[in-house]
């Protein structure tokens, strides 16, 4: 048999990282950050559990990008579902709803992942932090920012208060209170985006994740 060329080895990695990645978010989001273990991970992506430190040093930072692509491709989702738009405002409103939609949607994920930007290595520096912060400075941009390096940081940091205030135990504020702030702040219309009484209520926890892990390339812009 002859050895596997480089390309089709990179896919197997690039498959494998992918899977561990899926595993990550379904199994923290079913029984939280604490009670889930690497091996717990790597069994359910069906992989052997001494790779996944091939990938990631430790579980903080797997669970870090694997939020972190679950968040950035929700956001492409938004961005880029129909009727597709150039439209800055309609973008932005797009944008704010569909991360106020995980805070909503995932709240224990959300809830660990959240708790675990408070710890000492803060963000994780990786390749899907990385695409959610092209993501959202592209879209502040398009909303007509005049200096993106200082607008992106601030809607960065409104959207993770707000994503806080929805999280908070025993006393969140109501998405719908918190999306109408953002709103005002950017001048947004409550039309634009997907107002909470137009989205029907039919998302669970046990929703498939697979569509935003698949392992094909994706470009990097629209």
């Amino acid at each position: 048999m002859s050895p596997r060329s480089a390309s089709v080895n990179e896919e197997l990695r690039r498959r494998s990282r992918e899977r561990l990645l899926q595993a990550a978010v379904e199994l923290v989001g079913e029984r939280g950050f604490e009670a889930t273990t690497l091996g717990d991970i790597a069994d359910r992506a069906g992989s052997a559990r001494g790779l996944v430190s091939y990938y990631f040093p430790g579980k903080r930072q797997l669970v870090q990008s694997a939020v972190h692509r679950l968040m950035h491709r929700t956001l492409e989702e938004a961005l880029e579902r129909e009727p597709c738009t150039e439209d800055g405002r309609e973008r932005l409103a797009r944008a704010i709803d569909a991360i106020l939609g995980l805070a909503r949607d995932r709240t224990v994920l959300m809830r660990q992942h959240m708790a675990g930007l408070l710890q000492a290595e803060g963000f994780v520096q990786c390749p899907e932090q990385r695409r959610l912060a092209e993501l959202l400075g592209d879209t502040v941009a398009r909303y007509g920012a005049q200096d993106v390096s200082a607008d992106y940081p601030m809607l960065r940091a409104l959207l993770m208060g707000a994503v806080f205030a929805a999280l908070v135990p025993g006393v969140p504020m109501p998405v719908p209170v918190l999306r109408a702030e953002l709103f005002q702040r950017y001048g947004l219309d409550w039309e634009m985006g997907v107002p909470p009484e137009s989205e029907p209520d039919t998302r669970t926890e046990d929703e498939d994740l697979s569509r935003f892990f698949a392992t094909e390339e994706r470009p990097n812009t629209r």
